[in-house]
């Protein structure tokens, strides 16, 4: 992968100097996840509007990963608010009284977190208030700067205890990459009994597509270091480089063209013990304007990224592979949401990849499963390696962070969604984009 120069030169001594005056973005260093690092390296500051619900549930947290509460006016790694006892819009204010004072206190690479109540379903004047959190979290995300990752999560009553999986993400350097987005936790699709929270993915089998390199190749490391037994699936033509992926973690392997006829059957028969976790990450571009779109230029590339998920979703389902608790995660894209000139074909699947999640979920959490989705931004990879340098370097700056996203910030997003423990988490889109300035 290219090598972000900008940053290495404005985040230089002279650049340091130069680059304010200038007005140019600092892009700051992320701080990602290590193996055998704390989940929070610093304080926690926790407080919670009049009349909150869930303020016990961030305080046994809190005691359970081990971190200090922050006392006084010091720094804090982290912060967590609590909003559900917000139930009108004049009381809002709360958000001021709280943030005002506290917000310079948040350290770099710190992470904020908002709760809430889903507004749907609720009085009037509840909702109006709890749907207005969205405009402050993703406001303060822009603004706050450093690193710091903003994020709101709605909390259904009656799901306060499954909230712990979706905290330990957000509030570590796993989620360094994700920031500005809008999550929601519901009643859990099935018991997760004890989590080994180190290795979580200890005893589980996943499926990996598109496996061989870039995104679907650090997704296939994550899972490997949360504990996972992989399979993982490619092309033949890229035989070489999966057998070497698959040699470093132990893991077996299918080649073969999802779009085939019978590739549904031939991976659910490669399946025959059942899957835990299956991430359909195989994709392509091919890029053109529709009117330049011939029609085999668009049928293949919504075969692969789109329909081949569906037959192979309907073949796993159809004979009760997955497993209890299980999983589908899928990458979408920005594009799907935002939209992309000269990528009808591409935003068009991946937009149907979110409809896919939203419309199965309701099944999905009937077989005690759950279906999410990831959408990359601007991550670094060999495809953006070939991007011209003028689309990259925007591609790079247009978002919160001032920089582009590695394909392990895609990779932990997943492994969040793949836990047994977040059986609360259920038909979301998250967005590992560093909050980008565009379809936010």
């Amino acid at each position: 992968m290219s090598t972000d120069l900008y940053s290495q030169v404005v985040n230089s001594p002279p650049g340091r100097l130069i680059a304010p005056r200038l007005g140019l973005p600092q892009p700051p260093k992320l701080e990602r996840y290590e193996p055998g690092a704390p989940a929070v390296s610093g304080p926690v500051l926790s407080g919670a509007a009049p009349g909150g619900r869930l303020a016990k549930q961030v305080e046994k947290l809190i005691g359970e990963i081990g971190a200090e509460t922050a006392n006084g006016d010091g720094k804090a790694k982290a912060v967590v608010f609590d909003a559900t006892g917000i139930k009108d819009s004049t009381e809002l204010v709360e958000l001021q009284r709280f943030f005002h004072p506290n917000v310079r206190r948040v350290e770099r690479s710190g992470r904020v977190v908002v709760l809430g109540t889903p507004p749907r379903g609720l009085p009037a004047r509840e909702a109006t208030a709890q749907r207005a959190l969205e405009g402050f979290t993703r406001s303060l995300a822009k603004e706050i700067g450093r690193g710091i990752a903003v994020q709101l999560v709605y909390v259904a009553k009656g799901a306060e205890k499954e909230v712990d999986s979706t905290l330990r993400f957000l509030l570590s350097p796993k989620s360094a990459y994700v920031s500005g987005q809008v999550i929601r936790v519901d009643k859990a699709v099935a018991k997760a009994g004890k989590v080994d929270w180190e290795r979580p993915l200890a005893g589980r089998t996943a499926l990996v597509t598109g496996a061989s390199r870039g995104i679907g190749r650090a997704i296939a490391e994550t899972l490997h270091r949360d504990g996972a037994d992989l399979v993982l699936l490619d092309v033949p033509a890229l035989s070489e480089e999966l057998q070497e992926v698959a040699g470093r973690l132990n893991a077996q392997t299918i080649e073969l063209d999802i779009t085939e006829d019978d590739a549904p059957k031939r991976i659910a028969d490669a399946l025959g013990d059942g899957v835990d976790v299956v991430v359909h990450n195989a994709g392509v571009t091919k890029d053109r304007t529709i009117a330049k779109m011939p029609e085999d230029r668009w049928s293949v590339l919504l075969e692969i990224n789109l329909s081949s998920e569906e037959r192979i979703n309907d073949e796993l389902l159809k004979r009760d592979l997955l497993k209890p608790n299980g999983r589908i995660v899928c990458v979408s894209s920005m594009s799907g949401i935002a939209g992309n000139s000269g990528q009808t074909n591409y935003a068009t699947s991946k937009a149907g990849v979110i409809g896919m999640v939203e419309s199965m979920a309701p099944e999905l959490a009937e077989r005690g499963a759950t279906i999410n989705a990831v959408a990359p931004g601007f991550i670094e990879t060999q495809m953006t390696d070939a991007m011209p340098i003028a689309i990259r370097e925007a591609g790079r700056r247009m978002n919160s962070m001032s920089q582009g996203g590695k394909p392990v910030d895609v990779a932990e997003t997943i492994a969040w969604f793949a836990s047994p423990a977040s059986a609360g988490v259920n038909g979301n889109t998250v967005r590992v984009c560093g909050q980008s300035l565009l379809g936010a």
